[in-house]
């Protein structure tokens, strides 16, 4: 019986190309997946911070119902402002978030005419789109 010798260097160069393939890839789906649950504790974190804000709107417009049925006016509740319109609101400040609501009282009912959620932004740098040269 004859030895046959096997060549050993084709196998070797493509097990290494293997090898740095897989721990490529292994090093990129840690470092998304690390991304991704960054982005989703932000997101976590925002969403909780509106709810937050939703409940404090919902509070105020149920204390507003109550001192309405009790015969006071809705702009003499804490921190309620009324307008030249007629318009009672009432501003709700956490974090970058900021809720404004807006309510008017028509023949001893409330109406909400304004529910705005807004989160203050300032751009990173300079917005021109047009490069003066």
């Amino acid at each position: 019986m004859r030895h046959i010798p096997i060549k050993l260097g084709p196998l070797a160069m493509l097990l290494t190309v293997i090898s740095v393939c897989m721990t490529t890839l292994g090093i990129l789906a840690f470092a998304t997946a690390r991304a991704d649950w960054n982005m989703a504790q932000k997101y976590a974190d925002t969403i909780q911070t509106r709810y937050a804000l939703e409940a404090e709107g919902q509070r105020f417009l149920q204390t507003a119902a109550l001192a309405l049925r009790e015969g006071k006016a809705p702009e003499e509740l804490e921190s309620a402002e009324r307008d030249e319109a007629g318009t009672v609101w009432r501003t709700f400040q956490e974090g970058e978030f900021m809720l404004k609501v807006g309510i008017v009282s028509e023949g001893g009912q409330l109406r909400v005419v304004s529910w705005r959620m807004q989160k203050e932004w300032e751009p990173e740098g300079d917005l021109n789109l047009w490069l003066d040269d």
